[in-house]
């Protein structure tokens, strides 16, 4: 395994790249540590896919160094660099034998029959085609022939890394969960360093320790999970993530006191926040609702199961609150923030609050 340091990248489509925009990578200086398990999340064209492919050698970036392990292979082939990619759709040999798939990236590093054996039977178990082991691959449906090039990315254990590029894209919604469950499992057990790029938050926060969360070309926040749900850095990152995602809403600062039209929201501590436009995130499972507070009104309620989704307007903006299942709605609805949930944004980033001491 390897541990890989992105130095500085940069990369653009074009020829004579002149601004940021015209970058798909604006910048990005991180390092992915041997063995860890992250998820690139973010939307279509964020450049999280750019990113992996400058990563596994299909593209050569604009500016900037790659290097494994301390080793610079920017300019070294996909071979040299020793990984595996897994891609959206399905890279298999459909006149091969889904056992012979499996075993070919094997065999061709020379490696003993009877390790090829048993590696390529353990990959069958683990993706459940054993009993498909002896057909031929052009009669497959698309997740079992994606779950053919999953078993080709698993089935080495010599690789400096495993790339997957939203690679249950064509699988059943069940067996994504039971392939997620499966690539966890694994990483647990042979410490593999993997990169799984994705737009859909469940998976990224199921499979991943860290989550390297982009936008518009740029890392916004790496953290777990947790850490960005409760502390998003970025108002992109309290949209993105979480269902419904953070309430935005823009206020003005006094103090300790936000300011949203004729309501004044205290926090829990004063924001140093002294330029750019200001804005309070607090996200719906944060905001209480009831008979004390704020006046709101309500647009709509959704059962979604577990939880209840209200939809409300508080002075002209759109909010989200989460109830449980049995709860009502009051018919005065009034709304109030828990401090413990209330983020101060300037300028999209987070800022800090310095914590004020009772009875100063």
């Amino acid at each position: 395994m390897a541990r890989i340091d992105v130095n500085h990248i940069r990369h653009s489509y074009l020829p004579n790249p002149r601004k940021d925009s015209d970058f798909a990578l604006k910048e990005v200086h991180h390092t992915f540590e041997d063995g860890g398990a992250y998820a690139l999340l973010g939307p279509s064209g964020c450049g999280k896919t750019t990113l992996l492919n400058i990563i596994s050698g299909l593209l050569h970036p604009s500016h900037g160094q790659l290097l494994f392990n301390g080793r610079d292979i920017t300019n070294l082939s996909t071979q040299e660099r020793n990984i595996a990619q897994v891609f959206q759709f399905p890279v298999i040999y459909d006149t091969m034998t889904v056992y012979d798939n499996l075993a070919f990236p094997l065999r061709n590093r020379r490696v003993p029959e009877a390790d090829v054996d048993r590696k390529v039977r353990e990959t069958l178990d683990m993706i459940d085609l054993a009993s498909l082991a002896k057909k031929k691959a052009r009669g497959l449906t698309a997740d079992q022939k994606q779950k053919i090039s999953l078993g080709r990315g698993l089935v080495r254990s010599d690789v400096n890394a495993i790339l997957f590029d939203e690679p249950l894209t064509v699988i059943d919604p069940h067996m994504k969960w039971v392939l997620r469950s499966q690539l966890k499992q694994l990483h647990r057990r042979f410490g593999y360093t993997m990169v799984y790029v994705t737009h859909d938050q469940t998976e990224a926060l199921t499979f991943a320790d860290r989550v390297v969360v982009m936008y518009d070309g740029e890392i916004v926040q790496i953290g777990t999970p947790a850490e960005l749900f409760e502390r998003p850095r970025h108002t992109f990152v309290g949209y993105f993530i979480g269902s419904p995602g953070m309430n935005v809403l823009p206020v003005a600062l006094e103090g300790k006191t936000a300011k949203l039209g004729a309501q004044r929201i205290e926090l829990p501590g004063v924001p140093k926040a002294d330029k750019g436009a200001v804005e309070l995130g607090v996200r719906p499972e944060y905001v209480r609702l009831g008979r004390e507070g704020m006046a709101v009104q309500v647009s709509k309620v959704e059962d979604v199961g577990r939880h209840k989704v209200v939809r409300a307007n508080l002075e002209g903006k759109e909010i989200a609150a989460v109830i449980g299942e049995d709860d009502e709605v009051p018919a005065e609805p009034k709304v109030r923030f828990d401090p413990a949930g209330i983020n101060i944004y300037a300028d999209s980033w987070l800022v800090e609050m310095a914590r004020v001491e009772m009875g100063a």
